[in-house]
């Protein structure tokens, strides 16, 4: 089977479940996020069992870090559309129409052609498929942003990011054109073996070239300064998508720019100015992110200035992208990542739906109303901290390790220091579950059984990757 079926079979899925949501008007609606839950585990199945080699045709490779990627994107997608049910009568007070259904089926299956453009993106090595398969996942973030279209919060974070997104797209088209015109290709492994015999005269053009594609990817990452449009998009969009945002969307920004970093490596005089670059952003991302998040009290504004702190980490890998062990600390961190970010908002889902708020005093006395939820968000919080034994600690253990490696001892001490500051911000919300006692309704948070084993196995994932560090060394063999 080509690798490329799979993409493929994800977007032949996503339409599918579309032109159901069209035509089948007595159909639950639920039906179509569970029918795509089973499309997209069968996928992931067929990506882990299938006996994939690695191959590389023109502008698309399968290498372990595009399988990594592409099972990343499935498992985010399918977390995502677990969290949308449950947030489906949110969607159908924002969304009339017609039906009372009316709205539902796409914004289910919306986030399934994200997935594709993700899977598309993980193996993309051309410039062309790379802003193609961009495209089609920012296409499909404009639309879910502003999904809640009677929302005007939801309507303002779609405005930005839309406008925003296309100024990011400007930078990372106008640096595809410099670095074309130097090295009259797309391709990267060709541009890789050009490099070298580039004229000095004409390396200017190529490191500015690239530094706007910096640009375009830091705007995708939420990387400093380029992170203005996160707080505000973040708290307005529906929370299943400011999950996938701060989950799928970092993920891919990284993939991409790890593998414009493998191509300029073959160029030291540009990849070393390309480096020092990644380092300042990496600094800037830290402080920024983690300083920023300290006053917040709403629980969606923490998450985002937290997603731009953790950006920060993940630059620090990526800046040491010379040591042995880079590459391995970026997908071990992402993938912790994941597991204690869509922990949290999947959480976050079920506390607003019954206190109808998402501010860090809607989790008073959580403890109380659902000792199960309140446990898991510990466990959440506790990891993104870097608590010991969680995958959190595992994944800022090789972050540190590499940096220390690359003697990155700027970086270092800058990520000490925010660290702490993310026991204080993260542990807010411990203490509001914990110790402060509820002002409203003490009455037991209901929790659907598909969501009770989500979580459930979230948490067990978080503790297994902690407990046992060659979970995460295995992720790319």
């Amino acid at each position: 089977m080509s690798p490329i079926l799979l993409e493929l079979i994800v977007l032949t899925l996503g339409l599918a479940l579309l032109l159901v949501e069209s035509f089948a008007d007595r159909l639950n609606r639920n039906t179509i996020a569970i029918i795509g839950i089973i499309g997209l585990a069968l996928v992931f199945l067929l990506l882990q069992f299938g006996g994939f080699s690695s191959t590389a045709v023109a502008g698309y490779t399968q290498d372990k870090a595009a399988l990594f990627f592409k099972k990343f994107a499935l498992v985010t997608t399918i977390i995502v559309l677990i969290m949308s049910i449950d947030y489906s009568d949110t969607v159908r007070k924002f969304v009339h129409g017609i039906t009372p259904q009316a709205g539902i089926g796409e914004f289910y299956s919306l986030p399934i052609l994200t997935c594709a453009g993700l899977m598309w993106m993980a193996s993309a090595t051309d410039f062309i498929l790379i802003f193609i398969s961009l495209e089609l996942v920012t296409v499909s973030f404009y639309t879910l942003v502003a999904f809640t279209r009677r929302n005007p919060s939801s309507l303002e974070a779609g405005a930005k990011y839309l406008i925003l997104g296309a100024l990011s797209t400007g930078f990372f088209i106008y640096g595809i054109t410099w670095i074309y015109g130097v090295t009259q290709n797309t391709n990267l492994t060709a541009i890789a073996k050009v490099l070298p015999s580039i004229p000095a005269s004409d390396q200017n053009g190529l490191l500015f070239g690239a530094m706007l594609v910096l640009v375009g990817l830091g705007f995708k990452v939420a990387a400093a300064p380029f992170q203005f449009w996160v707080p505000d998009v973040y708290q307005g969009a529906p929370t299943p998508i400011t999950a996938f945002l701060s989950v799928g969307s970092k993920a891919a920004g990284f993939i991409v720019l790890l593998r414009v970093l493998e191509a300029f490596q073959s160029l030291p005089a540009v990849e070393s100015k390309l480096s020092f670059a990644i380092v300042l952003l990496a600094a800037a991302t830290l402080v920024y992110g983690n300083l920023a998040a300290l006053p917040q009290t709403n629980f969606k504004r923490l998450m985002a200035y937290s997603s731009i702190g953790h950006a920060g980490y993940l630059l620090m890998a990526v800046a040491s992208f010379g040591a042995l062990d880079a590459g391995l600390a970026v997908v071990v961190y992402l993938a912790a990542y994941l597991l204690m970010t869509l922990l949290s908002f999947i959480v976050l889902i079920i506390v607003a739906k019954n206190s109808e708020g998402d501010d860090i005093t809607h989790f008073n006395g959580l403890s109380k109303r659902s000792p199960f939820l309140a446990f898991s968000l510990l466990i959440a919080m506790a990891s993104l901290a870097g608590v010991p034994l969680t995958a959190g600690f595992l994944g800022k253990f090789l972050v540190f390790k590499v940096a220390f490696e690359s003697q990155q001892f700027l970086l270092i001490v800058v990520a000490i220091i925010t660290v702490g500051c993310g026991f204080y911000y993260y542990l807010k919300v411990v203490r509001a579950m914990y110790w402060q006692t509820t002002t409203g309704t003490q009455t037991a948070i209901p929790v659907s059984l598909l969501s009770t084993i989500t979580i459930g196995a979230l948490v067990v994932l978080i503790f297994l990757f902690g407990i046992f560090p060659q979970l995460g060394a295995g992720l790319l063999s």
